[in-house]
Parts: C-alpha cells; structure tokens; sequence
C-alpha cells in the first residue's frame, strides 16, 4: 500500500495506517457469508511522524469527538461489495476528513453594535419593565 497523501504538507506513512476488514452487513448474496468486504481504517493521531506538533494539536482539537481515549481516528466503509473499493473509498474518507481539518480557524473580529442596534435594545428593555409593572397590583396610598 502507498503513503497517504492528504495534502502538500502532510503524507501519512503506510506503516501508520491499521487496515482490517471484516463481515459487511451490506448486499452480496450467497458470497456474503464468506466474505470480509467492510474495511476498518485506524490512525493514532498523538503517535504520528507525519504531524508537526501544530497540526497534531489542531486535529486532536477538531477531531476530538471522532477520537478514542488513545487519540485513535477509526473510520469504516462497508458502501461496495468489493473490499479493494471499500479500503479506496476509506483511505479516500480519511484524506478528505484531515484535509477539513487542517484548515485553520479564522480568527474572530472584534465588533461593535450599532447605535441603532443599542438603541432598540434599551427600547425593548424599557417596553419590558413597563410590562412587567403593569403586572404589579395597583396600591391606593390615599
């Protein structure tokens, strides 16, 4: 198997890779008995020769959700009945995943509101309070 390339700056080593197939719940007739066509791709993201330590923090930070508590990324593919298309197609996943992933966030740019945009906020909050005071009982200090 080749390395990965997911893009210019990072190509993950074959050796890195753990690829395992196994029984697809998918169609196949009698042949699918028989046959391991679901492919399971697993890259331990901390361990990894091919990440700066900059991109290592930045996809354990975006990835946190899809990873194990060893920091493992595990992606699976069961789509084809074919094992070679489906170990393409997972390898293909997983490009695609890290390349979303590589992309830095934009930094936020610090906003003012609007004269208008405070204005309509103090005038929601004055037609609030009247709201609520209306609700209060009506006491006659006579």
């Amino acid at each position: 198997m080749d390395d990965l390339v997911v893009d210019e700056r990072v190509t993950i080593p074959a050796a890195e890779l753990e690829i395992t197939a196994s029984r697809s719940s998918g169609p196949g007739g009698q042949h699918v008995n028989t046959t391991d066509s679901r492919i399971q791709v697993r890259w331990n993201i901390p361990a990894s020769a091919a990440l700066t330590d900059v991109l290592r923090q930045r996809l354990l930070k975006t990835l946190a959700p899809r990873l194990t508590t060893d920091g493992d990324l595990i992606l699976s593919c069961d789509t084809h009945r074919s094992q070679h298309r489906n170990r393409e197609e997972a390898l293909q996943r997983l490009a695609v995943l890290l390349r979303a992933a590589l992309i830095p966030p934009r930094p936020r740019k610090k906003t003012r509101p609007t004269a208008a945009a405070r204005r309509r906020r103090l005038e929601a909050k004055r037609r609030q309070a009247q709201r609520k005071k209306n609700r209060q009982k009506v006491h006659d200090h006579d």
